[in-house]
């Protein structure tokens, strides 16, 4: 009897809906727990609240201040997100939690359509399942977005190497140079660095140029132009110290050089791609040589496995060898990878599955009574002055339940997947994903803890909840010798920075009345003002009570005092 043409991977069509249902209400749940924290949180919605308050959605500006580290497309769909809801933490996250999302259903189509579609099922749990992609997609940063737009010219690349119609590889590849052009417009040319040399590295190895021959590229390339030229034009003709600033500074110089200050060692990456991966880091490992071996299509045909395990490499190598580092730079790597743990899953044998499935679920038990046991010993480890041993206390329950439900998940996908049938097999995967996920929602939910030292929120609520005098919105508001990044989002205006430059200097190079470049000047003003707010440092404050500097205290944390001038 030949098989039911509407039964994927055990089930049938209708499970895979309710199933996808059910993982979209759980990824998009969470989004408005937590509030914004500093610094790339702050710093992109407040991009995109100044877009939407100054109506100039042409020159980024953060604090009011030029700011031209990255293009703009993040800052105008967060700022739309702010003009179709509201201003908000969960308007803030939806466009890198949709982002994320669409990520996940553009590897599960490719998946689909190159492979089969078990493996685009697959592929699609393994990413949503996947620490990394799930962490970074419910966070203000760039990079989910950027990996969205990469994956779909990852995707689109794949689609037109593997269909014989030259229409539909035409069609495929426009998408995938409008993804470029997208991803272009989110972080810059890392977004064109990373297929290019992927496939000129595929090309090396595998000596297959065919590819070259399918990239359409007169057309791409026109229309590339024509979506992420204008805004580059337009941007500097209205600041001429832009182009310098954006292309050599923020691209050479922060890849050859250290001065960004997020350096780190050759092997910075390989701990948290390996965290990152979890639950399937000991699957990929496990397969790794076999897919690389022996590529799932017929011969002549295009080895994407190969392709999409050298996207990986090129990320990772390309990123250690970078002078600047940090954690999220690596997430373009997920969309490849669960494409090829797609291909692993499908032919891995069912009670090696249930092997990992059993090691990590032991390994999570151990962890899980290991905090019930020795929370406090760890809190005590771990507390310091910026993280004080309260909040490693109040965080330790959400911990411990993020652990339990991580360990219940893993036990029941470990118990499913004994049974050793394709049911088995995909119903083990999908409580993998699912725990995964569950529990990220749990961590994310107990981080909101560090609100009282990486958010404004409490300050600006005390300021604002303040009676004797009552919050003068329109009284000047410095930042003395720091920067929160959030606290202007959530005073919803920009404040004066006092004697502090760092990221925003090449902004106040070209506005330099926009901040007040001495302490001293500063302190004469503020004497002079019938009423004002600073915020500081807790050591900058006890500086200038010793210095009779008239001040009171509205609001203080475990880093920083608000003071009013009366």
């Amino acid at each position: 009897m030949p098989p039911d043409s509407t039964c994927i991977a055990g089930f049938s069509r209708r499970y895979w809906t309710v199933a996808a249902i059910i993982f979209a209400v759980v990824w998009f749940a969470n989004l408005d727990v937590r509030k914004l924290q500093h610094p790339d949180e702050g710093r992109y919605a407040e991009i995109a609240r100044e877009m939407v308050a100054t109506g100039d959605w042409v020159t980024p500006r953060l604090n009011g201040i030029k700011y031209f580290e990255k293009p703009p497309l993040q800052y105008w769909l967060t700022a739309a997100s702010f003009e179709a809801f509201e201003l908000d933490e969960w308007t803030a996250r939806l466009p890198s939690a949709i982002a994320g999302f669409l990520t996940i259903l553009v590897v599960g189509y490719v998946g689909r359509v190159i492979a089969s579609p078990t493996v685009g099922v697959y592929a699609a749990l393994a990413l949503a399942g996947c620490v990394w992609p799930f962490g970074i997609a419910h966070m203000v940063t760039l990079d989910a977005l950027l990996t969205f737009w990469l994956a779909l010219a990852l995707g689109g690349f794949l689609l037109a190497q593997h269909w014989r119609d030259v229409p539909a590889q035409r069609g495929a590849m426009l998408v995938a140079w409008v993804a470029l052009a997208a991803g272009v417009m989110t972080k810059g040319l890392v977004a064109l660095v990373i297929p290019f040399s992927t496939l000129a590295i595929h090309t090396l190895v595998t000596r297959d140029r065919t590819p070259w021959t399918r990239l359409h590229v007169f057309p791409g390339l026109l229309l590339f132009i024509a979506l992420a030229a204008p805004w580059f034009i337009i941007v500097s003709s209205r600041n001429p110290e832009f182009a310098r600033f954006f292309f050599i500074h923020e691209h050479f110089e922060r890849f050859l050089t250290t001065e960004h200050r997020r350096t780190g060692a050759w092997w910075y990456f390989l701990p948290l791609l390996a965290l990152g991966l979890l639950p399937w880091t000991g699957v990929l490992l496990w397969g790794l040589r076999r897919a690389w071996q022996a590529p799932a299509v017929p011969a002549g045909a295009f080895a994407w496995v190969r392709f999409c395990l050298i996207w990986c490499a090129f990320v990772l190598a390309f990123f250690s060898a970078s002078g600047s580092k940090l954690p999220s730079y690596i997430l373009p790597i997920f969309p490849a990878a669960a494409l090829v743990l797609g291909i692993i899953i499908e032919r891995m044998p069912p009670r090696v599955l249930a092997g990992f499935a059993a090691l990590i679920a032991c390994t999570t038990i151990a962890l899980w009574g290991a905090s019930i046991v020795g929370w406090g010993r760890i809190a005590a480890a771990f507390a310091s002055t910026r993280t004080p041993r309260s909040l490693l206390d109040a965080l330790g329950p959400w911990l411990m339940i993020a652990l339990g439900v991580a360990s219940v998940g893993y036990v029941i996908a470990w118990l499913v997947l004994r049974r050793e049938t394709t049911r088995s097999r995909s119903a083990g995967v999908v409580a993998l994903s699912m725990a995964t996920m569950l529990t990220m929602q749990a961590v994310y939910t107990g981080s909101d803890v560090f609100r009282a030292t990486r958010s404004a929120f409490p300050l600006v609520t005390a300021l604002e909840n303040a009676s004797n005098p009552p919050y003068d919105p329109s009284a000047p508001f410095f930042q003395v010798r720091m920067y929160d990044q959030t606290l202007p989002f959530y005073l919803e205006r920009t404040t004066t920075l006092v004697e502090y430059r760092d990221e925003l200097a090449p902004g106040l190079d070209a506005e330099p009345s926009l901040a007040i470049p001495r302490e001293a000047d500063w302190i004469d003003r503020w004497r002079a003002l019938p009423q004002g707010y600073a915020l500081m440092a807790r050591d900058t404050y006890q500086e200038f009570v010793a210095a009779a500097i008239p001040m009171r205290v509205v609001a203080t944390d475990f880093r920083r005092v608000l003071v009013a001038r009366k």
